[in-house]
């Protein structure tokens, strides 16, 4: 059994959705723009964010596995990529939760490796407690300090991600 405490309500995730779209909006607006969304976490944030993009562009989906020794982040490994073009393309990642940062920052150089014109990154929460490296995140929902979160498609072993709201899950 868990117990979980309410970090996020679901009206204020409906209400910074609405303001990074927005201000994506504003930002691509005459852009070859490619919206790339990381399995599983990120579908329910990229769902409701992707609504709010107010002009055309693409949405593509990567799984990515990170391999190392123990919870280190060691390589990369696509274990679905993207089957858009990136070259010449401004490339958005959408990701649930930053950690480490490891991830995010071996895509972001895979994609500049392919020839995008730019990769950016959008964030559901920004999580600083376990950050190893310097990542930029281009658009911030929410930072958040510590804690095991699950909720809006975070999860704890494929639960808890259906949520509407972002919760600290505490075992007990």
């Amino acid at each position: 059994m868990a117990e979980k405490k309410i970090v996020i309500s679901q009206k204020d995730i409906s209400r910074r959705v609405r303001e990074l779209g927005a201000a994506i909006t504003k930002d691509y607006e005459n852009s070859r723009l490619l919206v790339v969304g990381i399995l599983n976490g990120a579908f329910m944030f990229m769902a409701d964010l992707v609504r709010e993009i107010k002009h055309e562009f693409e949405i593509d989906f990567v799984r990515v596995a990170s391999y190392g020794m123990g919870t280190t982040a060691g390589l990369l490994r696509f274990t679905k990529d993207i089957e858009l073009e990136t070259r010449g393309r401004d490339i958005l990642i959408v990701e649930d939760i930053v950690d480490t940062g490891h991830t995010l920052m071996h895509l972001s150089r895979s994609f500049e490796e392919r020839g995008a014109n730019s990769v950016r990154i959008c964030v559901l929460i920004d999580k600083k407690e376990r950050r190893e490296v310097d990542i930029v995140l281009h658009y911030v929902g929410f930072q958040v300090q510590s804690g095991f979160l699950v909720g809006y498609g975070l999860d704890c072993r494929e639960k808890f991600r259906q949520l509407p709201e972002v919760y600290s899950l505490k075992e007990l």
